[in-house]
């Protein structure tokens, strides 16, 4: 079985394609998406300070198949190490000044609710797999074996606008990490 935690060191960097370019200054939009502790979340209503969503592909698991070649897609690799890196900083995110961390994928709320449990994250997953949120502000995507999947990024939203955005997102292991080092340069007001 393959380590999901540990990347291969020979992971290909993704570019930065400009796909991700209009995002900063977005206002959400009035969707909610299904939460796995069960909640729906108004991603219009996501409260006062910043709010952290990271964007990522899809998590790997004990019954889960990747796609063939998934470790040669750049910036396809590494949902679960990026997954267990936001959990390893929750406490210090939250410190830093953000008001919650969310993971947000196209897969089904079950799929994600295992990755949860599995990785122990005290953060909620949220999923698009209606692409509501990734129609409405246009999130870069890819498809591989007949799926769509939201390219790796991080938004960081504040009073219900996109104030940050991190894209392309390499290497996801030490993602949380950049998130943290801006949160505490750009302290909010």
């Amino acid at each position: 079985m393959i380590d999901l935690t540990r990347l291969p060191d020979d992971l290909p960097v993704p570019l930065d394609d400009g796909a991700a370019d209009h995002l900063v200054g977005a206002e959400m939009p009035a969707i909610a998406l299904t939460a796995t502790d069960g909640s729906a979340i108004d991603l219009d209503r996501l409260g006062p300070g910043r709010t952290i969503l990271y964007a990522y592909p899809l998590t790997g698991g004990p019954h889960a198949q990747l796609p063939d070649d998934w470790d040669a897609i750049p910036g396809a690799r590494g949902c679960t190490a990026e997954a267990c890196a936001f959990r390893d900083h929750h406490a210090d995110l939250l410190a830093a000044g953000a008001s919650a961390v969310f993971g947000l994928s196209t897969q089904d709320p079950d799929y994600q609710r295992e990755a949860v449990e599995r990785l122990h994250l005290p953060f909620a997953m949220l999923s698009d797999d209606a692409f509501a949120l990734t129609g409405a502000l246009r999130l870069p995507t890819f498809d591989v074996d007949g799926r769509t999947l939201l390219r790796r990024l991080t938004m960081v939203v504040r009073d219900g606008i996109v104030e940050k955005v991190f894209y392309p997102v390499f290497p996801p292991d030490r993602h949380a990490s950049q998130v943290l080092a801006w949160l505490v340069r750009t302290p909010g007001s």
